[in-house]
């Protein structure tokens, strides 16, 4: 859904929208399992810049949520994990900056994202939204044993038959020192 700069100088734009699984691509190690609801509120914001130069900022609130499943850290097995966000984000015309020198910007200019052309598509403020309530360390359980080093075997579902590795000789001149010390 493309919303318009146009459409926005009339009057703000309601919106409820259902995505089906696989309708907006997030990437490889993220699966939507369960239709993505987004529903919120678009508005033109006016920002002026000068005393001549006004930018036509959009500003979309509202929430989105879904189920998602992504792989487990330790052991790559999937897990099923409930999105649900707010959000409130603002987007200045891409060409708003174009050719101004660098400065330093505030907290608050930091937050802001940018549009380009005639409007701003919904589906890649949600799936941004979506993107950015996914953990960055998701375990199937907190005792989750992971994966064997050396074959690969997920050490959940048993052990494997890999011979435990001896400690390296090359570290054996400083446990000689350590246990001299203690001593």
């Amino acid at each position: 859904m493309l919303i318009k700069i146009r459409d926005l100088e009339v009057e703000p734009l309601d919106f409820r929208e259902e995505f089906a699984p696989g309708a907006i691509d997030l990437g490889e190690d993220v699966r939507q399992i369960a239709p993505l609801q987004g529903t919120g509120r678009a508005e033109l914001v006016e920002e002026h810049h000068g005393k001549h130069e006004t930018l036509l900022d959009i500003r979309l609130h509202g929430d989105v949520s879904t189920r998602l499943e992504v792989p487990c850290a330790r052991c790559l097995e999937p897990v099923a994990l409930d999105v649900e966000r707010s959000y409130d984000l603002l987007y200045r015309p891409q060409l708003a900056e174009a050719g101004k020198e660098e400065i330093s910007v505030t907290a608050a200019e930091a937050e802001v994202s940018y549009y380009q052309g005639d409007g701003l598509q919904l589906e890649d403020a949600l799936r941004e939204q979506v993107l950015l309530a996914v953990p960055l360390k998701t375990l199937c359980s907190p005792g989750c044993k992971g994966l064997c080093a050396q074959c690969g075997k997920n050490l959940n579902e048993g052990t494997c038959g890999c011979e435990v590795k001896t400690d390296d000789i090359r570290w054996t001149g400083l446990k000689d020192l350590r246990n001299k010390l203690e001593q």
